[in-house]
């Protein structure tokens, strides 16, 4: 008998939790990438990496610092349930960045490599935790809060924010790092725009 598809189905704790692992790791891995390969990419991540280049600050102490003031946001946008969601993600995010070059040695990579495939990672990760009401945080709560609240379009200022940080990466990175970055960036956006729209996924948490 063929399920019924189209009838919205509520995940189960234990399928939230496996989904924000899988997720989270998928990021990371993703950030594990750019941050081998001197990339940057939009949003607090891009600028988490950003800072670290210039300080030399490890990338899962500054994510996880640049993130605390959205979570006020996040529950106020979003509820409790997604807030702490969120906060565990970051932390996660946050313990696995710290750990992956511990966990797996890279000696050499092709800078465009590491831009499309970490990219792509980053994108269906963060496709991932989005169908189970979770998030890494940052400026996408404060664009919705914005959207809200300022009738400023949510997608017009996550925009503008991630082309702000890209053009802070010339200051920063070489050029063509900022090339690629760029192209890892159009990668993760569309991953996130040709799937998360009403009714492709029908699952909820």
């Amino acid at each position: 008998m063929t399920p019924d598809l189209s009838t919205p189905s509520r995940h189960k704790l234990h399928e939230d939790i496996f989904a924000m692992l899988i997720g989270t790791m998928m990021v990371s891995l993703g950030v594990a990438l750019y941050s081998h390969a001197t990339l940057s990419t939009g949003s607090t991540a891009g600028l988490a990496l950003l800072l670290q280049y210039a300080t030399q600050i490890p990338f899962g102490w500054l994510f996880f610092a640049i993130n605390l003031p959205f979570y006020v946001l996040a529950v106020l946008r979003m509820g409790w349930p997604f807030a702490v969601k969120t906060f565990a993600c970051v932390g996660l995010v946050s313990l696995f960045t710290a750990n992956i070059p511990s966990w797996m040695a890279v000696s050499e990579i092709n800078p465009l490599f590491a831009a499309l495939v970490g990219g792509g990672l980053m994108g269906i990760g963060i496709l991932s935790l989005f169908r189970h009401k979770a998030s890494v945080g940052g400026i996408n709560i404060l664009a919705l809060y914005l959207q809200d609240n300022f009738n400023i379009r949510a997608g017009y200022f996550q925009l503008s924010v991630d082309a702000v940080i890209l053009v802070a990466a010339l200051f920063v990175l070489p050029f063509d790092r900022v090339l690629y970055s760029i192209a890892g960036a159009l990668v993760l956006n569309f991953i996130i725009a040709f799937n998360h729209k009403p009714g492709r996924y029908v699952g909820f948490s």
